[in-house]
């Protein structure tokens, strides 16, 4: 995220963030863990299979299948991607779907309205933009933490767009 408060022209953006969901476990630590897991479902497997229990082997290899297609879904639903932009004549959302798909929402910032729904114990739990009954919801795939430091900036944003 940035935001930056310099002084600007009416089209140039004074804040924009790119909010992307976050995976803890990267490409190279996937590929150490199947292998991890390969090995694991190969050393097993050849002793189910030296004491006759085959089915044990396959369905052993399953389980390491489900965990591979899992991540691999896992890692699709990260490509999810949403760019926010406010300057002084627009606020622009553009949401990016894992498949590709983008949907693109613009507010007048000076009618625009930022919503905030918060738990005591969870802090931030949704947020949106609003104007003439139109809702948005942004950043809903980020933790709690980001969802914090990206509300605080988007608030601070909108604020200035609206003093000037």
């Amino acid at each position: 995220m940035s935001d930056t408060n310099a002084p600007f022209a009416a089209d140039e953006p004074i804040f924009q963030a790119l909010l992307t969901p976050h995976r803890s476990l990267g490409r190279a630590g996937f590929a150490i863990l199947i292998g991890a897991l390969l090995l694991c479902w190969a050393v097993t497997g050849v002793v189910f299979l030296a004491n006759g229990a085959w089915p044990i082997f396959g369905f052993f290899g399953l389980d390491v299948l489900a965990i591979y297609v899992a991540f691999r879904l896992n890692y699709r639903a990260a490509r999810a991607r949403e760019e926010v932009s406010v300057s002084r004549t627009a606020l622009d959302i553009r949401k990016t779907a894992p498949s590709g798909k983008t949907e693109e929402h613009r507010f007048n910032p000076f009618w625009s309205r930022f919503s905030v729904a918060r738990h005591t114990e969870i802090g931030i739990t949704a947020m949106a933009v609003e104007s003439r009954g139109q809702s948005v919801p942004i950043g809903g795939f980020l933790n709690p933490d980001d969802r914090e430091s990206f509300a605080t900036a988007f608030t601070r944003a909108l604020a200035s767009v609206k003093a000037r």
